[in-house]
């Protein structure tokens, strides 16, 4: 198995130099292979969604090294990165252009990391291919392709937004508490929706989440963040055996303090 993400002695601090100075991620090490699928917790604050900022190149680190499917990325700019990772933000508005239709929103996405052109005429075999993708979404939207993504709802944006994400083949799909915005049923088909996305495609993933219940559901390997660090990781059968309680003890542990997050607790 092929490293498909190295972060090496990354570190990031806000407001350096200034009163609000906050390490966002302090010296943090981590391997993901290839194929590997890994849920990150951890309360607010503790660098989950940094990390995954890093990752994308949204802005520059500290120090340390970043690579992608063995190559350097660190000084590179998200635009550069954009060809090798696809991204699912918390909000669904975030991932699809409203006023465009479902159709040009795909032929979008199929062009992520090539040379665009202005030309927005999707081919014949263009359609089919798009008509094939959504009709895995089960959601009818395969009969819907003319019309505006504007008039979608959140969960159906959403799995739009996966499904762009995941169709030019990601070296890394990267998750941003993608469910937390949606109803708890529509999170749920959402999440299982992710799941089958990222096994047909066979994609490495990383998924931010609030929701322990889904972190130790989801995925081969699981970790936790507190303060900038990485505190505790698990994988394959361990991680199967997990409850939700063990992952609040460990909080505890580590953190020499109470787990309290109401997110975290309500979702159990």
């Amino acid at each position: 198995m092929g490293k498909m993400l190295e972060l090496i002695n990354l570190h990031k601090e806000f407001n350096r130099g200034t009163i609000n100075q906050k390490t966002a991620l302090d010296h943090i090490n981590l391997t993901i292979n290839d194929g590997d699928f890994i849920t990150v917790i951890g309360g607010n604050g503790a660098g989950k969604s940094t990390m995954l900022n890093a990752i994308a190149g949204v802005w520059p680190v500290d120090e340390g090294s970043i690579f992608i499917d063995g190559y350097d990325v660190t000084g590179l700019p998200d635009f550069k990165r954009a060809k090798w990772i696809g991204r699912v933000f918390q909000d669904p508005m975030t991932g699809t252009a409203a006023d465009m239709q479902i159709q040009e929103n795909l032929a979008l996405a199929s062009k992520r990391g090539k040379h665009r052109t202005l030309s927005w005429n999707v081919t014949k075999q263009e359609k089919e291919f798009y008509k094939e993708q959504l009709k895995s979404l089960n959601l009818g939207l395969e009969d819907r392709m003319s019309q505006k993504v504007g008039l979608l709802s959140g969960g159906q944006r959403q799995a739009l937004t996966l499904l762009m994400a995941s169709l030019v083949k990601p070296k890394l799909l990267l998750l941003d508490e993608h469910t937390a915005a949606l109803d708890p049923q529509t999170a749920k088909n959402v999440l299982q929706l992710t799941k089958q996305i990222v096994k047909t495609n066979n994609l490495t993933a990383l998924m931010v989440t609030h929701n322990m219940k889904d972190a130790i559901e989801t995925g081969n390997r699981l970790i936790m963040m507190f303060n900038g660090k990485i505190i505790f990781e698990v994988e394959g059968e361990d991680k199967k055996k997990l409850t939700v309680e063990d992952l609040m003890h460990k909080f505890s542990q580590a953190a020499g303090e109470e787990f309290v997050d109401d997110e975290s607790l309500l979702s159990r």
